[in-house]
């Protein structure tokens, strides 16, 4: 790459090749076969960019340079804080001790256990497993897009995170439903919905797997798995002052040095507090449903726009040369997802 595009005219030209990939996944998502698979649109958005990021986007990568920054980063931003409106304080409430119980308990273990075995077992690269311990614990690749400004992670590395928990969230998607079918765990309709969003990676893949089941389970998981989401701002904040303590990872491309330069440094993630913010402005109720509706659409597009942009400025060369390691970590993570939660599940039905 001779020179990084910048200016007005990569800035539009960025928008324009990410705007394309939304498009292409928006129609995608409208076919039998991606409804049925429980797609999101921010998954294909990643899948379709990533395709186009190892074909036909490096021969204008150079000039789309600045839009792919601004949608990675401040329309990222955003878009986390605009999640808010899919929450409120209501919703979080009605669902009971016990899935605020099973949500901390599955979110603690799972990033906890992530780090370990990663970390000490696998001997990963760091900010590859805590990505990955985002996106398994809490809410998938958005939890993945939304802890790489902490982390100051390379678009490489989300990518890899990205692609184990869409991986193992969509085996959940018909993992789930056949074990309620076959009573796996004595469970009810409503502990079963518990266990789905407490444990399933992302929004879109709980949907997908109540449905598979009832409305009442989907409606139970869907509540239970915005908890999840709503933990995403003080996970944000403790792993901020975490790396502060022990030195923040050095950004993609440094090492040695870059971390010790980063070390005692806090990066606080404003826009997660911000998301707090929206989400009890939402409870409040003072604008319109319709408004709300649009905003949430709009949040969606933007969040789609991100991982257009991270899926068009990643390369397989990247995932190959991490290996078999995340995915075996992810597999790991899963079947502990599957296994405790339903066991969780069982001592609190107890």
């Amino acid at each position: 790459m001779r020179s990084e595009g910048t200016g007005p005219l990569a800035k539009a030209a960025g928008l324009l090749a990410v705007g394309a990939v939304v498009a292409a996944a928006w129609l995608a998502g409208r076919s039998a076969w991606a409804a049925q698979a429980g797609f999101s649109l921010l998954t294909l958005a990643i899948v379709i960019g990533m395709l186009a990021g190892n074909t036909v986007y490096p021969r204008v990568a150079v000039r789309c340079h600045a839009g792919m920054l601004f949608c990675k980063g401040p329309l990222l931003r955003l878009g986390i804080m605009l999640y808010g409106f899919r929450l409120t304080l209501g919703q979080v409430l009605d669902v009971g001790l016990a899935s605020f119980a099973a949500d901390a308990l599955m979110l603690a273990s799972t990033f906890l256990l992530t780090c370990w075995l990663g970390l000490r077992w696998l001997k990963m690269e760091r900010q590859t497993v805590l990505l990955m311990g985002a996106g398994s614990s809490i809410c998938g690749a958005a939890a993945v897009i939304a802890t790489a400004p902490v982390l100051r992670a390379g678009a490489d590395r989300v990518a890899v995170a990205v692609a184990t928990v869409v991986i193992y969230g969509t085996a959940g998607i018909f993992l789930y439903p056949q074990m309620h079918a076959w009573h796996w765990w004595p469970l009810s309709d409503g502990q079963f919905g518990v266990y789905i969003g407490s444990s399933v990676h992302e929004v879109a893949q709980v949907v997908a797997a109540g449905k598979a089941i009832n409305a009442a389970v989907a409606d139970i998981a869907v509540t239970t798995k915005m908890i999840r989401v709503m933990m995403l701002a003080p996970f944000l904040l403790l792993l901020s002052l975490w790396l502060g303590r022990r030195g923040a990872p050095a950004p993609q491309g440094q090492t040695g040095q870059g971390e010790k330069e980063g070390e005692g440094r806090i990066v606080i993630p404003w826009f997660a507090f911000v998301f707090i913010g929206v989400m009890l402005f939402n409870s409040l109720n003072l604008l319109p449903a319709a408004w709300v509706a649009a905003l949430v659409q709009a949040d969606t597009w933007l969040l789609a726009m991100a991982m257009a942009a991270l899926g068009l400025s990643t390369h397989f060369s990247a995932i190959r040369q991490a290996g078999i390691k995340p995915l075996l970590l992810g597999l790991l993570v899963f079947a502990w997802l599957v296994g405790v939660g339903g066991l969780v599940q069982v001592l609190l039905a107890a």
